[in-house]
């Protein structure tokens, strides 16, 4: 079943994403990618609920990744001016420093990653679907 393939690759992909970033910079595939949402949102800044949705995690998780990258030092908390109630994370100097320093590695692991998977005749056409070719 295509689906199967497709989640198979999903895990092997994700899981040498997470090694790398871990490994070598000391980030969370899902920090990373926090932090890469953070960075490229309009002035640096998301709802919470908004990253929790573009990284694909619930709130209660999203709350504690974002602890994690404030206790870093790589993001802060702000209020929404408009909405009191709103809470917004917003992307530090430190952030963008880290990010800036864990692109490269994770682009060369993901194209390491893909490529590995691609020697597997049952991912393949997969990995060709994601590489676009």
């Amino acid at each position: 079943m295509s689906w199967d393939r497709f989640a198979l690759l999903h895990a092997r992909v994700e899981a040498e994403l997470t090694k790398a970033l871990q490994r070598g910079h000391g980030l969370g595939l899902s920090e990373y990618r926090a932090l890469g949402r953070l960075a490229t949102a309009p002035g640096g800044c998301m709802r919470m609920q908004e990253l929790a949705e573009s990284v694909g995690l619930n709130q209660s998780s999203v709350t504690r990744l974002v602890a994690r990258l404030e206790e870093a030092g790589m993001t802060r908390r702000d209020l929404c001016s408009d909405d009191r109630r709103g809470v917004y994370s917003v992307i530090t100097d430190e952030g963008r420093t880290r990010l800036a320093a864990a692109t490269p590695t994770y682009e060369r692991s993901l194209a390491a990653a893909l490529e590995q998977a691609g020697i597997d005749p049952d991912l393949t056409p997969l990995v060709l679907a994601v590489r676009g070719s």
